[in-house]
């Protein structure tokens, strides 16, 4: 049988609660609500990092942060990903817009990139050269739109919100869906085919086109989660984070503190407006894929890498672990199964796609990586649902369960505790909590297992000894063996 296609779209900073046929009723996402009625929507879908680099290389290599080291901003390209086993497998990889390689331009295990990153902050990418959406601008007399926080004396006034001012063509995320489609319409080769389609919206500045913008004028926009005084019981880093953007000097300066209701609905509408934007054009591009025949034996997988506080909690961006950023839509369509379009409830993380993927392209999946493929969602079968999932950033660990999420905070004394099902939105740190003590210490317990577990499941790829090395391995009766690396290793709780 013919190796399916594997088709993975990213959004970048798209929070779980803006898809319309997920119950968000102001969003306007005909793409993939049309998605949701095709496929599996994994509503409990969370991110291994809290922020760009460091979910992605968590995603992309299979392991988190603790083992690869990459807990932010770090270079992460000379990592093995399970690209290279597709590769390997015969596949052709290629990779379209934003992939937060880095160093940037550095190829991993694609044959082909075509790269965009942030719209904003080039100086961040450690060069003077653009990518490739810069360069396209440049080619017609435009200039990347870096440093609008110095030309624009109304631009703290925005909170980011700032429709997109040139022709369409030359919006970022409307250049990856051209390029994009171009890239599929003009393919001749015979191999199965790994396209990653990397958008950047809705990452900051929000700029949607103007005519997504006004979708959005009658909509009756959430106000955002928030309780006075709530972080006076949080750690420190989160009165910090508050600070340190409301006095940045870079494009990213925003203080939330000036900020009306009317300039927060403003701002959260030109967030969802962006989706809309990129909504558009994933809708063009699966049109494109389904014109050429390549959907009929496909797994085409839509998730974003993480979200967005958008005013809740007072706060923006992300950095920290409440559900607005770790909690991400994820959603995906096999044409090659009996299943059925359902929604899964269980505990999922985007660790958990490249098991997904090489599982379904009939791959061996690589005893290091830590995930679980989540195959047996797509095809109907009974799962046994994890008790945790977990993400690493910066010197952040959270461990969340279906009714608690305790994030630890690296030789700190204090960190954040949250009952899930008496305050879902996280508005109580009850980690000073004496009548909470016991499930503190259980979490607390429950990811050192965790960690410990990972750290000696991943000791072969650390150890640079390939795919086959030697580890002892309890076995259920508590006896130790030496012998190779077992074809299915003990099952982490991530």
């Amino acid at each position: 049988m013919t190796k399916p296609n594997i088709f993975l779209i990213m959004s970048d900073q798209q929070r779980f609660d803006t898809v319309n046929a997920w119950g968000y009723d102001y969003m306007h996402t005909p793409t993939q609500d049309r998605l949701v009625e095709q496929g599996v929507s994994f509503r409990s879908a969370y991110c291994p990092g809290a922020t760009c680099i460091a979910t992605r290389a968590a995603m992309f290599t299979g392991m988190y942060a603790h083992n690869t080291g990459v807990y932010s901003f770090h270079d992460w390209a000379h990592q093995r990903t399970w690209v290279h086993d597709l590769r390997d497998a015969g596949y052709l990889c290629a990779n379209i817009g934003k992939m937060h390689m880095s160093p940037r331009d550095d190829m991993g295990a694609f044959h082909d990139r075509l790269i965009v990153e942030n719209p904003t902050n080039l100086d961040h990418w450690r060069g003077s050269v653009d990518d490739d959406w810069g360069k396209f601008l440049a080619h017609h007399g435009h200039e990347r739109p870096n440093h609008r926080q110095n030309t624009d004396p109304e631009w703290h006034r925005k909170f980011q919100g700032a429709p997109w001012h040139l022709d369409e063509r030359f919006h970022s995320d409307v250049f990856i869906g051209d390029a994009a489609l171009s890239w599929i319409n003009n393919w001749r080769g015979e191999e199965p085919i790994f396209l990653q389609i990397g958008f950047t919206g809705p990452h900051d500045p929000y700029d949607p086109l103007t005519r997504h913008l006004s979708m959005y004028d009658e909509a009756n926009i959430p106000a955002p989660t928030v309780r006075d005084g709530e972080h006076d019981d949080n750690p420190p880093q989160h009165h910090a984070q508050l600070e340190a953007f409301a006095n940045n000097t870079k494009e990213s300066k925003i203080d939330l503190r000036t900020a009306s209701p009317d300039d927060i609905i403003r701002m959260r509408k030109h967030y969802y407006a962006n989706i809309t934007t990129v909504d558009e054009k994933i809708g063009q591009v699966i049109d494109a894929l389904d014109a050429r025949g390549w959907l009929e034996n496909s797994l085409l997988i839509f998730c974003s890498d993480h979200g967005d506080m958008v005013g809740d909690h007072g706060l923006m961006y992300k950095w920290l672990m409440f559900d607005e950023i770790v909690h991400v839509p994820l959603i995906m369509v096999y044409t090659g199964a009996d299943g059925i379009p359902c929604q899964v409830n269980d505990l999922v993380s985007l660790i958990d796609i490249g098991p997904t993927i090489l599982d379904v392209a009939g791959i061996e999946i690589p005893r290091h990586l830590e995930g679980r493929s989540l195959l047996s969602y797509l095809t109907g079968k009974q799962t046994e649902p994890r008790q945790y999932i977990f993400s690493e950033d910066n010197y952040l660990t959270m461990i969340r369960s279906e009714t608690h999420k305790l994030v630890y905070y690296t030789s700190q004394p204090y960190g954040e505790l949250y009952d899930l099902t008496d305050d879902p939105d996280e508005l109580y740190n009850k980690w000073s909590d004496p009548e909470y003590v016991a499930i503190k210490m259980e979490l607390i317990n429950d990811l050192l297992a965790w960690i410990t577990s990972s750290s000696y499941h991943t000791a072969g790829y650390k150890q640079k000894a390939g795919l086959q090395y030697n580890m002892r391995w309890a076995t259920d009766d508590s006896n130790w063996l030496i012998n190779e690396y077992p074809a299915s290793p003990p099952q982490t709780m991530g």
